[in-house]
């Protein structure tokens, strides 16, 4: 079995809890962009979010898609607006949206480092917010490499950023894990060759992790107990 030499997180449901983030993010980008709150309430449908009961569908496109995605979604249910508008509003308000460490990000990311793992992020968020996020929680000097799904390596489900990764820190695929709470992460690894955990702080649920898993764990808290035990 090849050694873990490297670690590659997803942002949001990984490090950051889902549901703290993101479900105050939806509720005010939607207020912001409609007319009236029926109308903030038809967009939200049309991306997977109960604006009333302030919570996503599991299969919400903004999960684990990308801002373009999201803009794709909304765009035909709008007058006015361009895609690159939609885009630029949805990375601006994502930049104020409250984040929620899963786990002390500091300590436990230090932790890792001083193993000897060098470490990045990967998420299909815009790098400029994903920077923003990382540096509110005072951790974003502690990764080797960020990238979003603009920074020109591709948006996850492809391995366009886990491979990029892997060049950038002069590691095989085999030896890099990916660290993620959708089916997009875990099946980029797939896609890179890479060995995968799943985490259950985003949306996803056990049973949809573990078939493409090669564990799946509570949180990122349980990451360092499991790969001890692998290394031995």
């Amino acid at each position: 079995m090849t050694a873990i030499r490297a670690v590659l997180f997803d942002k949001d449901g990984t490090l950051f809890d889902f549901g703290a983030t993101w479900e105050s993010w939806a509720q005010g980008f939607l207020m912001r962009l409609a007319r009236d709150p029926q109308e903030a309430a038809e967009l939200g449908a049309r991306i997977g979010f109960d604006l009333a009961a302030r919570r996503f569908a599991p299969d919400s496109i903004a999960i684990a898609g990308t801002p373009g995605e999201v803009a794709d979604a909304l765009l035909p249910h709008l007058d006015g607006w361009s895609r690159p508008g939609l885009i630029g509003l949805i990375n601006t308000e994502a930049e104020t949206a409250p984040q929620v460490e899963v786990v002390p990000l500091v300590p436990y990311l230090e932790a890792l480092r001083a193993r000897g793992l060098r470490l990045g992020v990967a998420t299909n968020d815009a790098e400029a917010p994903a920077r923003v996020h990382l540096a509110s929680a005072g951790a974003d000097g502690l990764f080797d490499f960020i990238a979003g799904f603009d920074s020109g390596h591709g948006a996850k489900p492809g391995p366009g950023q886990l491979l990029a990764f892997a060049r950038a820190m002069g590691v095989p695929p085999e030896a890099v894990l990916m660290v993620g709470d959708s089916t997009h992460d875990l099946m980029a690894a797939q896609a890179a060759g890479m060995p995968s955990v799943g985490v259950l702080t985003g949306l996803a649920a056990q049973s949809d992790l573990a078939p493409l898993a090669d564990v799946v764990l509570r949180d990122i808290g349980a990451l360092p107990g499991w790969l001890a035990a692998r290394a031995a």
